[in-house]
This record gives C-alpha cells, structure tokens and sequence, in this order.
C-alpha cells in the first residue's frame, strides 16, 4: 500500500519541519510513505523550507508551489490530483499547524485495512470521544458546535457528525467517484462539500474520535468572513450536489499529472 499525505500550507514555517519529521518517523506505518507539501506562496518562507525538506529527503517529501488561485480548497485538489498521479492508494489530508495529531494515522490505515468497504476515515471532534482544546472559548465551542452538529446538518441532512472536519484518510476509489471537477468550494466549506459529496455517492464514511489541538505557533486563518461564507455556500452545495447518486460516480482519467492536472470524467 502506498499512503501520500497531503498538506496545504501558507505561512506555516515555525510548523512544517516538526510536522514532517513527526510523520516520517511514526513507527506503526510499514507501508510506503510520502508527503506532499502544498504552498500556496507563503511569504514566510515555508515554500522553501519545504523544498529543502524535500532535497534532504528525496523520495520521501515532495512540493507544490501555487502562486495563483490561492485558497484551501484549491490546494488539496490539486493535492489529490498530484497523489492519484503518483499511485497512492490511500491520501491523508491535514492540517500543518498541528490541530491534528500524527499518532491518529496508524488508525486510520488501520480501520482501511481490516475494512474493505470502508472508503474515508474521518478524525472527528464530535464523536463519542472526541475532544476540543481545553482552552477555546465557550463561544468558540458553540460556533464549532452549531455549525456541524446544527446548521450542516440540518440543511444538507449529513450524517458524519463532524462535517467541517479536515483530518481525514481517503481510498483512492473514493477521490476517483468524487469527481474532483465537481468540487467548487474554495475556503474552509471545502471539507463540507467534499462530505456532502462522498455521502451522496454512497461512500462509507467512519468516524474515530479524535483531540484537536488548537494550533501550536501561528495565527489561525478562520476569520469571520471565512465563516460567513462557509454558511451561506452551504446552501449552494446542497443545490449544487442534492441530485447526486451513487450511479454519478465519477470515472477516473489516468493521465500523468502534468501542468494542467488530470480531470475527472464525471458521469
């Protein structure tokens, strides 16, 4: 089996150099591993760190640099695309900041090796189990609350608990039935859409519990505007996507990831 895991970055350079020697060292993973650095042109410099993890670590570490069409749902599309294109069979996505703890990972192979059906592993913070750091604000809890377990929900009837979750381990059949061309969504409501997606084309998702950290160095990015456009775009993945069938899964074009990525034939 060969796990890529994908992690988008923008001005994560007091993270990604702890981050990368954490999970090149986790010692339950016996599979082929490699990760995938995603730059959306940080001025910090993380762009270059990350390249010169990737030199001391050739084989193992890989870069995109994006200097265009900035945005987190943008980055891990073409993530996916690039880690479909070099054979993976399982994609890991993350954050870099550390909310989501590397030791989770060895569950999630886990839990996809001994269940074939299963297609996406989802670190969740709603779960029985699931924790939040200790130190979010009461108003912060409910905000994360109500968007998942109330307004997401509700409108879109998701049955994963934790919907706006960005920890997650997919099977590669499970980004090839997506279609990565339906995906629209740019911002954080990315994760929505793509849960939206996968359960209306009867993937198999599971839910372990998970404590997510608030992150260690840096400024969060989940502004208030981010949060107002997640809700009212989560009226337009419903309208978008509510016709959706297992029947519409995608068929998957092999092509080699070149400068322009390699599209999905959606049904």
């Amino acid at each position: 089996m060969k796990l890529i895991i994908v992690i988008p970055t923008y001005n994560e350079a007091d993270n990604i150099e702890t981050l990368t020697a954490e999970l090149l060292a986790l010692p339950e993973i016996r599979c082929e591993r490699h990760i995938l650095i995603v730059d959306d042109d940080s001025p910090d410099g993380t762009g270059a760190i990350a390249e010169g993890l990737a030199a001391r670590n050739p084989g193992r570490i890989s870069v995109i640099h994006r200097h265009g069409n900035p945005g987190l749902g943008r980055a891990y599309i073409e993530g996916f695309r690039k880690a479909l294109a070099m054979g993976a069979d399982v994609i890991v996505q993350m954050d870099a900041d550390f909310s989501h703890s590397p030791q989770y990972i060895p569950t999630f192979l886990e839990i996809l090796e001994t269940d074939p059906t299963v297609d996406v592993v989802v670190g969740s913070r709603y779960v029985s189990g699931g924790q939040l750091d200790e130190h979010w604000s009461w108003w912060r809890r409910f905000l994360s609350w109500w968007a998942n377990a109330v307004y997401t929900r509700l409108i879109l009837g998701l049955q994963v608990k934790d919907g706006t979750a960005g920890f997650k381990a997919w099977r590669r059949r499970a980004l090839e039935g997506i279609g990565l061309d339906r995906i629209r969504s740019n911002g954080y409501v990315f994760q929505v859409e793509m849960a939206y997606v996968a359960e209306r084309l009867g993937y198999k998702v599971v839910e372990i519990p998970i404590y997510f950290e608030d992150r260690r160095i840096g400024k969060s990015k989940m502004s208030v505007p981010v949060k107002i456009e997640a809700a009212y775009r989560t009226w337009q993945i419903r309208m978008r996507h509510k016709g959706l069938t297992p029947a519409d899964r995608a068929t998957y074009d092999p092509a080699p990831f070149a400068a322009e990525t390699p599209r999905a034939r959606v049904a």
